[in-house]
């Protein structure tokens, strides 16, 4: 697992908020400057993260999936450029349920090229903790 400085965590937690908020098509220069300034493998995690949690809520309109958690329950298999994940999670309306997802993006890990996933269980509340989801 990638360690990552506080100071990193809060940026990269704004920055997902930001993507978040806006439709992957309509990411603005501001933006696109702030992914190019994180790593190769934090700017291809951020991207995928986010393409899934927009694909999650304009395919299915039960769900309003707003985190992921690509390490949930297994670590992702991250490739030059695409991430394998087959142990997600993702929140939608403060409920937990499983995910696995492939995501494939350009070289510079800002366009997708390629994504598949699959929406699995409702996880309990009470093995929230254990994976270290919460509310």
């Amino acid at each position: 697992m990638l360690l990552v400085s506080p100071m990193k965590k809060l940026f990269i937690a704004a920055l997902a908020s930001t993507i978040l908020a806006l439709p992957a098509q309509a990411m603005d220069s501001a933006l696109r400057a702030g992914l190019m300034k994180l790593d190769p493998q934090t700017r291809l995690e951020q991207r995928c993260d986010a393409e899934v949690l927009d694909r999650i809520t304009h395919d299915d309109h039960k769900f309003k999936a707003d985190r992921v958690v690509a390490y949930a329950f297994a670590t992702p298999e991250m490739g030059t450029d695409a991430i394998r994940s087959p142990g997600a999670a993702f929140r939608s309306k403060g409920q937990w349920y499983r995910l696995k997802f492939k995501c494939q993006t350009a070289p510079d890990h800002m366009e997708i090229l390629n994504l598949r996933y699959r929406i699995g269980d409702e996880i309990p509340e009470t093995d929230w903790s254990k994976y270290n989801l919460y509310n």
